[in-house]
């Protein structure tokens, strides 16, 4: 009989002594194939009416604990925790730091200036990406501290983690203000001592640029510059857009609380502070000389990276409305 069975169910049939068993049970009488009933309490807190109040109090506060959800409905946190994650597929995360809390009208406007942005791009990718330059302004701290990911160590199994006393940024610094294309840095201005980045001073940079443009990319004589840069007061002061209408600079819209969309934020300055980090510099020379050289050591291709990125995340801007865009 056994083998008879293999032969129609094969591995789906079950064993030789469950068939005995259940071949008993039927000769003493049993007539449903149903399991009996079990003894204890049924669980009766997983219904859609449970899980619905469960999904409302989430919805009405998201940072709930899941005591004060089981508190509330009288059932136990085991059958809150399921319900949060089996039936309304629900995680806590925490909240994640972004630079600004953007409103539903900068959102719209983060979207609308990322799609305009793409279709200029559009019109000739090649052409935008040669004529396309960027600047911004960061600080060089005379000693920037390793960040976390730069001081993990391999430790032998059940060893302890290594420990490391917290740093900030050394007071002593100096401003670095980078202008820079899909091949290399145009133009780097350190900030003398004592002095301050005003539209005069900031406008005396572009006539820098300018100049800097005709020796290293002649080619572009003749071409209209696309501009890109943040909404800083000197950016975007009156006496700053007098110079870029002298200078014919076709000016690209960047949205307000937006360093996710600027190249030197999101890429350029983010791997510049992951050179220097862990390095001590005792005048603002040596700091200058370190970013000198670091700058001139990249690659062509590593600048052309990091604009390339722009239209992912133009892309990306539109595609979530306008929020901010994750790593």
């Amino acid at each position: 009989m056994q083998s008879k069975f293999s032969k129609v169910y094969k591995d789906a049939g079950p064993s030789f002594s469950t068939i005995k068993k259940w071949a008993a049970l039927f000769k003493s009488g049993r007539t449903s194939l149903e399991d009996d009933a079990r003894e204890g309490r049924p669980k009766i807190a997983t219904t859609p009416e449970i899980i619905h109040q469960v999904h409302d109090i989430v919805l009405d506060d998201r940072r709930v604990k899941v005591k004060e959800i089981a508190d509330v409905l009288g059932i136990s946190k085991e059958r809150v925790g399921y319900i949060l994650h089996k039936e309304l597929n629900m995680r806590k995360l925490c909240a994640r730091w972004v630079p600004h809390l953007l409103t539903i009208d900068q959102k719209r406007i983060r979207m609308r200036i990322s799609q305009a942005c793409l279709d200029r791009f559009h019109q000739n990718k090649m052409d935008f990406k040669r004529r396309f330059i960027t600047v911004d302004e960061t600080w060089i701290h005379h000693y920037t501290p390793e960040r976390k990911e730069q001081s993990k160590q391999w430790i032998e199994a059940g060893g302890n983690a290594p420990k490391k006393a917290k740093r900030v940024p050394s007071a002593g610094k100096v401003m670095a203000t980078v202008f820079w294309d899909y091949k290399n840095v145009l133009l780097i201005d350190y900030l003398q001592k004592g002095k301050t980045i005003n539209s005069e001073y900031y406008c005396s940079l572009l006539d820098q640029l300018h100049a800097q443009i005709r020796i290293k990319r002649p080619a572009l004589k003749k071409k209209r510059i696309i501009f890109h840069q943040d909404n800083a007061r000197v950016h975007t002061s009156v006496l700053t857009m007098a110079k870029f209408k002298e200078l014919n600079y076709e000016l690209l819209d960047h949205p307000a609380y937006s360093p996710d969309l600027a190249p030197s934020d999101y890429y350029l300055f983010p791997n510049l502070k992951k050179f220097l980090a862990g390095k001590r510099f005792t005048t603002n020379d040596e700091a200058i000389a370190a970013v000198n050289g670091y700058f001139a050591d990249l690659p062509e291709s590593h600048f052309n990276d990091g604009i390339e990125l722009l239209e992912k995340r133009w892309n990306k801007c539109v595609e979530v409305s306008g929020d901010f865009i994750e790593k």
